[in-house]
């Protein structure tokens, strides 16, 4: 097996030559052989234990296990204790996404301060198997159906070519130590239930399943690459980025056979699972949305808008005096001018005599209106934003500057003609926008 490995990484993983390794150690089995492996290579490497408090006195045992462990082969230990309940409580999260989120975070932390090129974990062959089948089971992508990959950013598992037999018998022949986790014979979790009550009879039925499913998931993992390569070009036909937000023209979208499949790819990693309810935006009316966690799909009459979720504020920005600069939430330069040039959508030109300071700067809200330059009487906002046919994602990015919360300006777009200088104004003030 030792050798296999060598051979393995010679030819498949390379770039760990050299390289600076954080191994992820439970002290079970699986981990306990990949440590004993890399501790063989003579490779600059150290150990990360994670004590997820979940099981008293054995969890505790466990984390003095890896310490030992570590002494006796004289490796950098780095161990961290979790209050994972509350976390799951906190986090309204189950307690294996808790334990994997925290695992992740805190590795990752590692890997930045210490300067770790990768993170190893010991995840094998018969794992990558039993996420196939959880992945199958509950309804998943092409994505789904590629098992467990071997490299994921900065996190390499060198041990996907051996099964879990192939592991048991490695440690029993080098007469490896390893702790036993009582929660792996518990059926109340998914995926021990997959291990212990659906692998064993695929396995009679097929005695080389592994082999076939090593097959299987090489001809899926090509599969996937040919199609990520023609969702990526059709992302870049359809889609525009400006600042936060992501538009999908609707009508690239419609041109493309099955396009809910690439609504699927694109949408995904954001989030979004509610994939009936996507590929009915499409023809919905606009302004209807649909929510990920932390993503919104918004559809306006030509485009679909990703755009990030942000926390609204409902503090309102004061512009105190004349004469300068503010940089926050937009950028705004109030000038004092001796005469008036042509306005345009980025600047203005008032009456400083009409303005009652200070004036505010903030978003519309229900009920606000204004007397648009150019027109007679006034017109609620709502009804300016439709008329010009603004998207909601637009709505709410727009900025309304107002004297004693009566509009002066709807920034970037109309000025209200109250406040405007005129040939017989005074004191004239040039509001500009800066980009």
């Amino acid at each position: 097996m030792f050798q296999n490995l060598i051979n393995h990484i010679n030819h498949h993983l390379p770039f760990l030559k050299d390289k600076k390794l954080l191994l992820a150690i439970s002290g079970g089995i699986d981990s306990m052989v990949l440590l004993h492996l890399f501790s063989k290579m003579n490779r600059e490497i150290a150990v990360a234990h994670c004590n997820f408090q979940l099981r008293g006195a054995e969890s505790d045992g466990d984390e003095e296990f890896v310490k030992i462990q570590c002494e006796k082969l004289k490796i950098k230990s780095f161990i961290q204790q979790f209050e994972t309940e509350k976390f799951a409580q906190e986090n309204k999260l189950s307690i294996q996404q808790s334990a994997r989120s925290l695992r992740y975070h805190w590795f990752e932390e590692i890997q930045t301060k210490e300067g770790f090129d990768y993170l190893l974990t010991a995840h094998h062959l018969d794992d990558s198997l039993e996420t196939f089948l959880i992945n199958f089971t509950r309804g998943t992508g092409i994505e789904g159906l590629t098992g467990i990959p071997q490299i994921n950013g900065k996190i390499v598992r060198p041990l996907l070519i051996f099964s879990r037999e192939e592991i048991k018998k490695y440690a029993e022949e080098n007469n490896i130590d390893w702790r036993e986790d009582s929660s792996n014979a518990s059926d109340k979790y998914f995926r021990n239930k997959i291990r212990h009550q659906v692998v064993p009879i695929l396995k009679e039925l097929n005695p080389s399943l592994l082999n076939s499913f090593q097959n299987t998931v090489h001809n899926l993992q090509q599969t996937q690459q040919i199609a990520q390569k023609e969702i990526d070009t059709q992302w870049t036909a359809v889609s525009t980025i400006d600042g936060e937000n992501c538009y999908l023209a609707l009508d690239k979208i419609k041109s493309l056979a099955q396009y809910p499949a690439y609504l699927y790819a694109w949408l995904q990693p954001y989030g979004f699972t509610a994939w009936e309810d996507i590929a009915d935006l499409v023809e919905a009316q606009s302004g209807k949305q649909i929510l990920s966690a932390h993503y919104r799909l918004i559809k306006d009459r030509t485009h679909l808008i990703l755009s990030p979720i942000n926390k609204k504020s409902e503090e309102e920005y004061v512009i105190v005096e004349t004469d300068f600069q503010i940089d926050f939430p937009i950028k705004l330069t109030f000038c004092n001018q001796s005469y008036i040039s042509t306005p345009t959508s980025t600047s203005i030109f008032v009456d400083k005599e009409k303005l009652k300071f200070p004036l505010q700067l903030r978003k519309w809200k229900e009920g606000d209106y204004f007397y648009p330059s150019g027109m007679q009487g006034k017109k609620k906002v709502s009804k300016f934003f439709k008329d010009e046919k603004f998207s909601l994602v637009e709505k709410e990015n727009t900025w309304l500057l107002c004297a004693d919360n009566e509009i002066i300006w709807i920034v970037n777009h109309r000025a209200d003609q109250r406040f405007l200088a005129t040939s017989k104004t005074k004191n004239i003030i040039n509001i500009n926008l800066l980009k």
